[in-house]
């Protein structure tokens, strides 16, 4: 199979981005997105601008436009005149989200195999060795930090904004999920392995078996999701 065009890496970069340049929403966002993801603020949980307003310290407005953004992203729910829920975590619909996942994980694999430069080639190798460490140690925290190192990685190497933004909008539910169940069904040291296999096939520039690789991740992650579901039945 023909590999993509590599691009020129001066091309594909795009523009620095510009120091102290976060907005306040910016700041609400990310601060509210990792207070649901890792369930401090609990799916049914009923959440209000002023309250959010009093416990990040940041003005309406922001909070405002950050909840639009969650929304989009399908971990808030606004309710028009009766306030914003933060959404419910639902088994099958993470099913689905996976099937979007191997489609757009496998194109952005594929192409940060023949688009990263040497030295982004080189940070997917030093992933692929820690992970394999953490594998060994079964570490989840080490891991949680490297698999985030990951995802930024093959989203900044793919050179692709469409793949980038589509996976951006399906990551914070993945990672709730994950966050949720991994101690109850997830084999760590697995699902390292694999995350180091991927890390690795893409260090080595060839767009075949990166695909593979990503499509042997989901293969499990599809397993650890069903693994879930079953568990939930049986309690």
């Amino acid at each position: 199979m023909t590999a993509p065009e590599k691009l020129p890496a001066e091309r594909a970069e795009g523009p620095a981005p510009v120091p102290g340049s976060e907005t306040l929403t910016d700041r609400a966002y990310a601060r509210l997105e990792e207070l649901i993801v890792t369930l401090q603020l609990r799916p049914g949980e009923v959440l209000s601008e002023a309250g959010l307003t009093k416990l990040l310290g940041i003005g309406r407005t922001p909070i405002r436009e950050a909840l639009q953004r969650l929304s989009m992203e399908g971990l808030v729910v606004i309710l028009p005149r009766r306030g914003v829920l933060v959404s419910e975590i639902n088994v099958r619909s993470q099913l689905e989200l996976l099937r979007v996942r191997r489609e757009v994980e496998r194109l952005m694999a594929r192409l940060s195999a023949v688009r990263c430069t040497r030295d982004e080639r080189e940070s997917f190798r030093e992933l692929a060795e820690a992970m394999e460490g953490c594998a060994v140690e079964n570490n989840d925290i080490e891991f949680m930090r490297l698999d985030k190192e990951f995802n930024l990685l093959v989203a900044r190497t793919c050179r692709n904004e469409y793949a980038r933004k589509t996976m951006g909008l399906l990551q914070g539910l993945a990672r709730r999920f994950w966050y949720q169940h991994y101690k109850e069904t997830l084999d760590l040291p697995r699902c390292a392995r694999l995350h180091a296999a991927m890390a690795k096939s893409i260090s080595e520039g060839d767009p075949d078996p990166a695909g593979e690789a990503l499509d042997e991740l989901i293969d499990y992650m599809e397993s650890f999701t069903r693994n879930t579901l079953e568990a939930g039945a049986s309690t």
